[in-house]
């Protein structure tokens, strides 16, 4: 039941709009006038924004972004994860401006040292042993994915509903309200129905997950350790553990994708919870927003893949694995820089610190106006859903969403100078946020509750 009434939201969820307009001119005045983009803006996913166009910016620099008309907000949202490790770090800066300057070449289709180097402290991170390069996760996934094929031979991926690993075709499937696999709501014009390529179980459901498997044709589960897209679904106590065993039991593989999860800690919930994958896919902030991305093997599973490989696969060429620009000299000087000096071991110990900050302020809100709604953290990273207890699937996540509510409450902060995600309450701390920022966000969080409630 709601501890408010819809029509005072919808009231107050206009105002909020009205006052975002009035603010933001010159925002609204940039997008208007961007008649040959497609949809106004330089990528679609822009037009998400609650407020009716989306804000222009002028600079960005640590956890602060100040917009075209001069207001400076601080950045909870920080690129969807993209830059976790803060806008333009003093690290990122030096080692762009010597990759450009100082030595040259952004690409040339050749090797250096900061390859080796990237992939060493990823295997320190992460326990994998090989690991090679990409400009998204998204790539990183669809290539894996062709690579764990042709190690089992076997054609089909297991995924989580409402799980998320970038635009890869095979993923878009969920479990529907009636329980049937389907292609995920929306999904633009799969050129094959992904229900075929594709089984699909809600997460934390291990007897669902075994029965899918035991049919013997799943290459790989392709997993989030914690689902993140969908707001933050836990793994409940045994499930990472499960998950491990059946795939053992079944002869399939396991991908971690470390993506969003990499907020748990230096080596992700991979190093946090020990988990044993057989592959890593991660991408977004290892470059400190430069695109990029990577996939880690584990020792087995490299040398089944280059058997293949001998046996005259091609994945140099027209195996769909690679891209002229993937592994280029400028996205590996980035993620050197951000993982070496940015997105440290002790750089999370502080990170996860103003999460647990933010979280409890949140709760607390929650609490104290007996709201049915819950917290949940992930490290560095922390959301609150409109659902009490938290969700414990993709599908009761997508059922607790509340689209009204959630514009309101990303207009009433933007127009007060905070900014979080704005499909759904994620926030997210990078090594320049600090706890003025995250008091901030409380008091504005504590006079949005109360103008609902009262």
């Amino acid at each position: 039941m709601d501890h408010f009434d819809r029509p005072k939201l919808a009231n107050l969820l206009e105002l909020e709009r009205l006052a975002y307009v009035k603010r933001h001119e010159t925002s609204r005045q940039l997008f208007e006038r961007a008649d040959h983009l497609f949809a106004r803006v330089p990528m679609t996913w822009m037009n998400k924004w609650a407020g009716g166009f989306p804000l222009g910016f002028s600079q960005a620099r640590g956890a602060l972004i100040t917009d075209l008309d001069g207001h400076e907000l601080i950045d909870f949202a920080l690129g969807d994860t993209g830059a976790m490790a803060g806008h333009s770090p003093a690290a990122l800066v030096e080692a762009m401006q010597q990759r450009l300057g100082t030595h040259g070449g952004v690409t040339t289709m050749l090797t250096n040292e900061d390859a080796e180097w990237v992939a060493a402290e990823m295997t320190r991170r992460f326990g994998l042993s090989k690991w090679s390069f990409s400009l998204s996760a998204t790539d990183a996934n669809r290539w894996l994915l062709r690579l764990v094929r042709l190690a089992t031979g076997r054609s089909k991926i297991l995924v989580f509903s409402y799980s998320y690993h970038g635009s890869v075709d095979e993923t878009f499937v969920v479990i529907d309200r009636e329980g049937r696999s389907v292609s995920r709501p929306g999904n633009v014009a799969p050129a094959v129905d992904p229900t075929t390529t594709t089984r699909v179980v809600e997460f934390n459901d291990l007897e669902a997950l075994e029965r899918e498997l035991a049919f013997g044709d799943v290459a790989a589960v392709l997993t989030e350790p914690a689902m993140t897209n969908i707001g933050i679904v836990l793994p409940q106590p045994g499930f990472l553990e499960g998950v491990r065993d059946a795939c053992d039991r079944s002869g399939t593989l396991l991908i971690l994708d470390e993506t969003h999860t990499f907020s748990a800690g230096p080596g992700g919930c991979t190093q946090r919870y020990h988990l044993r994958p057989d592959a890593i896919t991660i991408g977004k902030s290892l470059g400190g927003g430069v695109p990029c991305g990577a996939y880690g093997l584990s020792e087995d599973l490299a040398e089944r893949v280059l058997v293949s490989v001998a046996r005259g696969a091609d994945i140099a060429d027209v195996g769909g694995v690679g891209g002229t620009l993937a592994g280029n000299a400028m996205s590996l000087a980035a993620m050197r820089a951000v993982l070496g000096e940015v997105l440290t071991d002790e750089a999370f110990e502080a990170m996860e610190q103003l999460a647990t900050s933010f979280a409890s302020g949140v709760q607390a809100t929650i609490d104290r106006y007996a709201l049915p709604w819950s917290v949940n953290q992930l490290g560095a990273r922390c959301e609150y859903r409109f659902a009490n207890p938290a969700p414990r699937s993709g599908g009761e996540s997508e059922r607790s969403s509340d689209a009204q509510l959630e514009d309101f409450l990303h207009l009433y902060c933007v127009n007060r100078g905070v900014l979080i995600t704005p499909f759904h309450n994620m926030a997210l701390m990078c090594p320049a946020t600090t706890i003025d920022h995250v008091e901030h966000h409380q008091s504005v969080f504590d006079e949005a509750v109360a103008v609902l409630t009262n």
